[in-house]
């Protein structure tokens, strides 16, 4: 089986909720039209991830500005329970494609704010959502953590998809997680440009014997609106120069990684590859020793199977 995948590393129209959508529409129709089946879109899209803010907030003290700025955040950010996904989903149907959309997601029974990957089918919508389990650093002041209820996979027409958002992916456990429903499409939306990042993602293909799409934003200083611009003087004008990558079960780079510029990476999975890989290496198989090792994910829920 042979799947069309690709990566959207491009910038949002940062806090602006409507027009990042409707870049996303522009992006999904142009690609949707090339045969692309799966369309993957960075962490946080939806507003943009807020590299180099601190919402006015240090040990011991917030400011009335940052307050002020985390509301700002917080009417762009993403509502499951709104037209926010109904378009979305209108858009996968329409489009005869599946999304997995990085957002930052408002949910109005907590007041909390989430850093989400998004899951949808053109045939039935939102699959699911798995929410960050432990956001990095000061990301913490902004993003709450969600529960093994969040570790979601599922089975669809185009393999089993699942994965884990940036720096999760540095979590042993959280992995395994994952390579234990099977996954072989491993989906890691990220923040991280660095050369190391690159690394990460050709171990996780190697050890989960997995495809693993890694996409990130490009992203400029110029590219924030004026009005936050002197939030981030100190930043260098590259913030984010990308590194979004494609690398197949055996460790080996398909497609990337891309660098310093806006682009689609785009490759067609030959899924039967992962079959292949698993002759020498199973890390839930003949690799797995469970007479010696045992673990227990508190809440994580069964693959879901696509209808």
């Amino acid at each position: 089986m042979k799947v069309k995948v690709g990566l959207v590393q491009d910038s949002p129209v940062f806090f602006d909720k409507e027009k990042t959508l409707q870049k996303i529409e522009a992006i999904t129709k142009e690609q949707a039209a090339t045969g692309c089946e799966l369309l993957v879109f960075p962490e946080s899209f939806i507003p943009g991830y807020p590299r180099g803010f601190s919402f006015g907030a240090i040990i011991g003290s917030r400011t009335k500005e940052g307050r002020a700025l985390y509301s700002k955040y917080y009417q762009n950010s993403f509502d499951i329970n709104s037209n926010d996904l109904i378009r979305l989903e209108k858009l996968s149907k329409s489009q005869n494609i599946y999304l997995v959309v990085g957002v930052t997601e408002k949910i109005d029974s907590n007041g909390s704010l989430y850093c989400s990957m998004l899951y949808i089918s053109p045939k039935e919508g939102l699959l699911g959502v798995h929410r960050k389990i432990k956001p990095t650093g000061t990301e913490r002041v902004i993003w709450g953590e969600a529960a093994g209820d969040s570790l979601v996979t599922f089975k669809t027409n185009i393999g089993k998809l699942g994965g884990l958002i940036c720096w999760e992916n540095y979590m042993p456990l959280a992995r395994m997680s994952m390579y234990k429903q099977g996954v072989e499409i491993y989906i890691a939306p990220t923040a991280d440009s660095r050369e190391e990042w690159t690394s990460t993602m050709k171990h996780i293909a190697l050890e989960g014997r997995c495809f693993v799409l890694g996409c990130n934003q490009y992203f400029t200083k110029s590219m924030y609106p004026k009005e936050y611009q002197h939030l981030v003087h100190e930043e260098p004008e590259n913030m984010c120069p990308g590194g979004s990558i494609i690398v197949s079960p055996l460790g080996k780079v398909i497609k990337g990684p891309l660098f310093n510029s806006t682009g689609v990476l785009v490759a067609e999975l030959n899924l039967e590859e992962i079959q292949q890989s698993k002759l020498d290496f199973d890390v839930i198989g003949h690799y797995s020793r469970d007479d010696i090792f045992h673990l227990e994910i508190k809440g994580q829920p069964d693959i879901k199977h696509e209808k």
